[in-house]
């Protein structure tokens, strides 16, 4: 069944430079709530993200300190800064989309939030999240939850689990009857690759990116 053109209120995780569909959704939605009880979930864009590099498909992921008891809030969740995954990440972002349109203008200002070394994941993410919606126009608040419910109330609509690198069904953007092509440098090589990091969308598209998201 299609979702409406307009959600009434959308319940997300945190994501590390989170998928298009993510902003898809909160451009779409009246009200954009942010799971901040949940505990750690690992082989989530909670930690990974997905860009088009020169040879196709290439995952960035983030690594976290472990937490032998599995009861931590996303909050207390902390990034390990043991080996140099942040020039690692500018690194492969830098090759990837150089020669995109917009990337120059925005790299500045990726690069100080991940050179910020922020201690906690969720900090992290969230000024990501916020910058990457404010480059792309999407105009709209986030509130965060008190305590975890494994169903929102509500007609909210659960998002949580449902993107995530590993769900096969119908995209979300498919379901908003929004899934298209863009421009992409390297869809010579490898095709369009729909779906990746808001990043991709964003370098590629610029100011139009807003036009992509909004059904």
């Amino acid at each position: 069944m299609s979702l409406p053109t307009k959600i009434d209120s959308v319940l997300l995780s945190t994501a590390y430079f989170p998928p298009v569909e993510y902003f898809a959704a909160m451009a779409n939605a009246r009200q954009v709530m942010m799971e901040r009880c949940e505990t750690f979930q690992k082989q989530s864009y909670r930690t990974r993200c997905c860009i088009y590099g020169a040879n196709g498909l290439l995952s960035l992921i983030l690594p976290v300190k472990r937490d032998p008891t599995h009861s931590l809030p996303i909050t207390e969740t902390e990034i390990d800064y043991r080996t140099n995954w942040i020039l690692q990440h500018e690194r492969a972002m830098e090759a990837a989309y150089m020669t995109t349109p917009f990337f120059e203008y925005y790299r500045d200002d990726i690069y100080a939030i991940l050179e910020s070394r922020q201690r906690f994941l969720f900090s992290l993410n969230l000024s990501i999240i916020r910058l990457l919606a404010g480059l792309a126009g999407i105009r709209c608040d986030i509130s965060f939850t008190e305590e975890y419910h494994r169903l929102p109330a509500g007609e909210t609509l659960d998002l949580r689990d449902r993107i995530n690198p590993k769900f096969r069904g119908e995209s979300l953007l498919s379901e908003l009857k929004i899934e298209k092509p863009y421009y992409q440098v390297f869809s010579h090589k490898q095709g369009f690759l729909s779906n990746l990091s808001m990043l991709d969308l964003l370098c590629n598209e610029g100011p139009n990116a807003i036009s992509y998201l909004k059904a």
